[in-house]
C-alpha cells in the first residue's frame, strides 16, 4: 500500500511539472491570436518599419489635429473600430495600427516587442502632429501596452476599457493551482508602470466581465495615483462592452474634455 501511494504521488508531482512546463512554455501561443486578424497590406494606409518588423494599420479622419492611438484587444481587428472612431471623434485623427504578427503587420508578437513597437509607433505620431496633445486608448491586452506608453511617453489622457493591474494576476486568478509568478514571461504590470502617471484617465470595465475579473481591475484603479474617472457598465461582459450605449458616451466624452 505505501509503495502504491509512493506512485500515485510521484506520478502526480510529474504531472503536475509537466502542465508547469507547458504553461511557461506555450504562454505567447495561449495569449496571442494574431492569426484570427489577418489583412490585406494593399487595404492599409499606415506604415512604419521597424528593426524585424514592418507595423501597418488604417487612419480615421487623416490631417485631424488631437491624434488618439489605440492598442486593441487580443484577437481584436482593430480596422473594424473604423466607422465607430470617426463617429465617436469627428475632429481628431485616430491610429488603429495592427501590432505585429496582426492583420497585415509581419513579425512575432512578445511583450517586450509590443512594447517597443507601440513607443515607436506613438513617436511616429507625434512626430506627424508636432505639440499637439496625445491620446491614447486600450483594450484588455491593449491596456497593458496602453500603460506602459503613457509610464513612458506623454500622454495627454488614457483610456483602459476591461483593464487589468498585471497579466500575472489576471493569470493566477484563472489558474490558482499553478504559480503565474514564476512561469509567465509576458507580465504587462500596467499598476507598476502607471505609478507616477498622473493625467486623465478613464477606466471602463463590465459588471460581467469573466476574462480579467472585476477584482484585477479595482486592484488597477485603487493603485493610480489620481482617481481616475469609472464607467462601470454592469450588463456588460468582456466582448461586448463596446455594443452598449454607456461606452461610446463615455470614451467620447473623456477625450472631448
Amino acid at each position: 500500500m505505501r509503495s502504491f501511494l509512493v506512485i500515485v504521488t510521484v506520478l502526480a508531482v510529474l504531472a503536475y511539472a509537466g502542465a508547469c512546463w507547458f504553461l511557461h512554455a506555450r504562454q505567447r501561443q495561449m495569449i496571442y491570436y494574431g492569426w484570427t486578424t489577418t489583412a490585406d497590406a494593399a487595404g492599409t494606409d499606415f506604415e512604419l518599419k521597424r528593426p524585424d518588423a514592418v507595423l501597418r494599420g488604417w487612419t480615421v479622419n487623416p490631417g485631424k489635429p488631437a491624434p488618439i492611438l489605440y492598442f486593441g484587444g487580443n484577437a481584436e481587428r482593430v480596422e473594424a473600430n473604423r466607422e465607430a472612431m470617426a463617429r465617436m471623434f469627428p475632429d481628431r485623427s485616430i491610429y488603429l495600427v495592427a501590432y505585429r504578427g496582426y492583420g497585415a503587420s509581419s513579425g512575432e508578437p512578445g511583450e517586450t516587442a509590443l512594447v517597443a513597437d507601440a513607443l515607436a509607433v506613438f513617436d511616429e505620431v507625434q512626430r506627424r502632429h508636432p505639440g499637439e496633445g496625445i491620446g491614447v486608448i486600450g483594450r484588455s491586452l491593449g491596456s497593458g501596452i496602453a500603460s506602459q506608453v503613457a509610464g513612458q511617453r506623454p500622454v495627454e489622457r488614457l483610456a483602459l476599457i476591461t483593464p487589468f493591474d498585471s497579466m500575472v494576476a489576471t493569470a493566477q486568478s484563472h489558474y490558482p493551482i499553478f504559480p503565474a509568478t514564476w512561469l509567465l514571461t509576458e507580465r504587462y504590470e500596467s499598476t507598476a508602470a502607471l505609478r507616477a502617471y498622473r493625467k486623465p484617465v478613464l477606466i471602463v470595465h463590465g459588471g460581467r466581465d469573466e476574462i480579467v475579473p472585476e477584482a484585477n481591475t479595482l486592484r488597477l484603479i485603487a493603485a493610480l495615483p489620481a482617481k481616475p474617472r469609472i464607467v462601470r457598465i454592469a450588463a456588460a461582459d468582456h466582448n461586448d462592452i463596446s455594443l452598449h450605449a454607456e461606452f461610446d458616451a463615455a470614451l467620447s466624452g473623456f477625450m472631448s474634455r
